[in-house]
């Protein structure tokens, strides 16, 4: 779990940067206009959106382990050169390619962790990996604006990038697909966990093929919530750091700073409703409250506006653990909702969902922050998407499994 945690936390360095680079002087650098910047930084999730299925195919079929090495080689490199690249159509090309080779990251990285964790610790183990978010964005949001001060924005994407390719060594020589290779365990314990692991795919429901859970209303409904809870949260992170600027008037090291707090509570608000949900089994109960409060609390943060900052951001950082606290239950209960013939795939659909509403939300809210809506307007879009995302949620309707025997069995109506 440490190697699958700085391996997401790498690649989240490489897509949520570029918020920095904008603060940073890299739209006055290249002569863009604000419209031509959330492009450029919205693009990245359109080639995201465009290749989850594959990846997360061969990533369950084949091997997770080998896909990830390559893309973060090639993550690495599109990265760094998003600091070396001075013509804006190329610099467009070179964030298109970034999302796509990011593109399998996620969905791969679930797929594993299903391999390995049972029912009763698959929140927590997916709230391990997700904390590679807030976590990565709390101290990215500190580094990047200390690198962008001192070397300037283009290293500041060179340094990042390179990184990843450094760490790829480390991931290939430490990581496993599947539990039956792994050296650290004994015969019995593999085949005890192999064992349970066979048992609880016993308890779900058939599923014919991918197109079949595509057609279901969970599916429908869980692409939904993913699709506008990606519109709220990316517009909040890739857009923060302006934000922050405009509304303290602050430095960009000080803007850093005022970044990295909202996702400091954010990971103690993860880990708790992880535990949670892994003790009640309530997946659906610890998901859509949380959304429907960030999304309030994005609406008050717009109400009070930016002639009393202190409050505003105060909300702000409470938005921010709101919508982040759930994840670890929400993809814990995809896998435990589909087979595994089906799981991967309908995992990548969600997150290909999430991907598209990651694009409108970067976009959208890099428009609208420079309109003459401006910042509250922002707010505003951002809030009615995370209330749309947890009424999606309470749709969701789930069944409770005959198995009795099985203390993991859980109603996903809850």
């Amino acid at each position: 779990m440490p190697i699958i945690f700085i391996t997401y936390s790498f690649a989240y360095v490489d897509r949520s940067n570029f918020g920095f680079g904008a603060a940073g002087g890299m739209a006055n650098t290249l002569h863009i206009t604000p419209g031509i910047t959330s492009l450029i930084g919205s693009l990245f999730f359109l080639g995201y959106f465009f290749f989850q299925i594959p990846g997360a195919n061969y990533a369950e079929k084949k091997s997770a382990k080998k896909l990830l090495l390559w893309s973060m080689i090639l993550w690495g490199l599109l990265a760094a050169a998003t600091g070396v690249i001075t013509n804006v159509s190329l610099l467009l090309v070179d964030r298109f390619l970034l999302g796509i080779v990011e593109s399998a990251v996620f969905p791969s990285l679930l797929i594993l962790i299903s391999h390995w964790f049972t029912k009763g610790e698959r929140s927590r183990a997916n709230t391990i990996l997700i904390l590679g978010n807030p976590a990565t964005v709390l101290w990215m949001s500190i580094a990047s604006g200390y690198l962008v001060k001192f070397f300037g924005w283009q290293w500041m994407f060179i340094i990042e990038g390179l990184i990843a390719i450094v760490w790829s060594i480390v991931w290939w020589f430490t990581v496993k697909d599947q539990p039956q290779e792994a050296s650290w365990l004994t015969s019995q314990e593999k085949s005890d966990l192999l064992e349970v692991l066979k048992e609880e795919q016993k308890e779900i429901q058939p599923v014919p093929n991918l197109l079949a859970a595509a057609k279901s209303r969970n599916v429908f409904c869980l692409m939904a919530v993913y699709f506008f809870w990606s519109v709220g949260i990316y517009g909040f992170i890739m857009w923060l750091p302006s934000i922050l600027k405009q509304m303290s008037h602050a430095g960009i090291a000080a803007t850093g700073w005022l970044s990295a707090l909202p996702y400091l509570l954010a990971i103690f608000a993860m880990i708790g409703i992880s535990y949670i949900s892994d003790k009640t089994l309530r997946r659906k109960a610890a998901v859509w409250p949380c959304l429907s409060l960030g999304g309030v609390l994005l609406y008050v943060s717009f109400q009070v506006g930016t002639q009393h900052f202190i409050l505003s951001y105060i909300l702000l950082i409470l938005a921010g653990a709101s919508m982040y606290a759930p994840y670890g239950p929400f993809f814990a209960a995809i896998t435990e909702m589909l087979p595994r013939n089906v799981a991967g795939g309908a995992m990548a659909l969600v997150n290909s969902m999430g991907a598209l509403g990651s694009f409108v939300g970067t976009y959208v809210v890099g428009l609208i922050k420079g309109s003459a809506g401006g910042l509250q307007a922002a707010f505003l879009f951002m809030g009615v998407a995370m209330l749309l995302s947890g009424i999606f949620m309470a749709l969701v309707k789930g069944r409770r499994n005959g198995n009795a025997h099985n203390s993991t069995t859980a109603s996903y109506s809850k």
